[in-house]
């Protein structure tokens, strides 16, 4: 464990990764750009220099990840505004013209990393602080569920490893003003659909596309039906997985089994299934909900906050929404999330948790 070893009791807040496009951008120039903007980073070209990819590409990732940092986060993930497959896959099919799924280490780079390097200095200095970074990077398992299928090929599979673990070697940053503090990978259909394989095999997946160190290592699943499963891989450090929208998925996830094995635990506390919300509003006749319809208030987010707290203690050592926030109808709806789930947990860190762990009235919310 890197971050938040300091204080036991804090709870770090972060998020998970996608955010909505900015009002008005257009989503074909977007995604055009995005690829683009790849190929030119891999040619050693100077992105700035095309008109194109600074308004449909660099200056929308400065912007959304801007909104993010305003939001107080402990540790922001780059805005992961393109498709969570496509963005990996679109190398890992070129690789495959060559023969392998192995993404050479010189194409293995995330574009919203490159850009928040490039603009650490002044994003950092108009903050009045150095950056935390927190690299989203789709899973192996995910990976090849969507390109393979559920039948295991060892040799496919470890393939699929390295080269998850290239993306995030390549976005590992550490400068006077930034740094990335946590890697995460994401394994959404793990625990729903899952590959045919052994556990150990698994694991060793796993442990393949984390083999290296510096950082925080995060798993993010949907479900905790499978987190036992996860528990015993050796260089994973947090696991994390959807609460707010999912409350029985704590009741799979003891604090006796993570201590066990000496992992972390991550509880999303903060609904952003905005179809269900949205289809709940406007059963209530709320048909054009406003930013402060769509977001939970912050008492419901705090007491998800203490009661998650109670279960899990200093184990719980991050905290924020459940999934992204990509599917949004606004940024700025998205933004409230994020500041209304920081204002949750900063106000009950430490000195306030003591004195409402007595109350109890969070129960409910277990």
């Amino acid at each position: 464990m890197i971050l938040g070893e300091s204080s036991s009791m804090d709870t770090l807040v972060d998020d998970i990764g996608s955010f909505p496009l900015p009002k008005h951008t257009n989503r074909k120039a977007f995604n055009e750009a995005y690829t683009i903007t790849r190929e030119t980073i891999v040619s050693g070209k100077d992105v700035k220099k095309d008109e194109f990819l600074m308004n449909n590409f660099y200056r929308i990732i400065v912007d959304s990840f801007r909104k993010k940092l305003a939001s107080g986060l402990d540790v922001v993930t780059y805005p992961q505004h393109y498709d969570m497959h496509m963005q990996f896959i679109e190398p890992i099919r070129k690789a495959m013209d060559k023969g392998t799924y192995v993404v050479d280490e010189k194409h293995a780079i995330i574009p919203e990393v490159y850009v928040i390097n490039q603009e650490a200095k002044q994003l950092s200095e108009e903050f009045e602080k150095k950056i935390s970074l927190r690299i989203c990077v789709t899973g192996a398992m995910e990976l090849y569920l969507k390109e393979v299928g559920t039948t295991p090929y060892k040799d496919i599979l470890l393939m699929f490893a390295e080269t998850v673990n290239r993306f995030a070697k390549n976005s590992l940053l550490n400068s006077k003003y930034v740094k990335t503090e946590v890697v995460s990978l994401d394994e959404p259909s793990f625990g729903f659909q899952n590959i045919s394989a052994d556990n150990d095999l698994l694991l060793d997946v796993v442990e393949k596309a984390f083999s290296f160190g510096g950082v925080t290592k995060q798993i993010h699943l949907h479900s905790s039906t499978g987190v036992a499963n996860l528990l015993d891989a050796k260089n994973l450090d947090v696991l994390s997985f959807e609460y707010a929208a999912s409350p029985k998925n704590i009741a799979s996830v003891s604090k006796k089994m993570l201590e066990k094995v000496d992992k972390q635990i991550r509880i999303g506390i903060a609904r952003t299934d905005i179809n269900s919300i949205m289809a709940e509003l406007y059963e209530k006749g709320i048909t054009k909900p406003n930013a402060e319809q769509l977001t939970e208030n912050e008492e419901t987010i705090r007491m998800r906050f203490l009661a998650t707290k109670e279960r899990y203690g200093e184990r719980m050592t991050f905290t924020g929404p459940d999934c992204g926030l990509g599917g949004w109808p606004t940024q700025d709806a998205a933004q409230l999330l994020l500041k209304r789930t920081v204002n949750a947990v900063k106000s009950e860190n430490l000195s306030r948790y003591k004195k409402f762990h007595k109350g109890k009235q969070h129960k409910k919310y277990l």
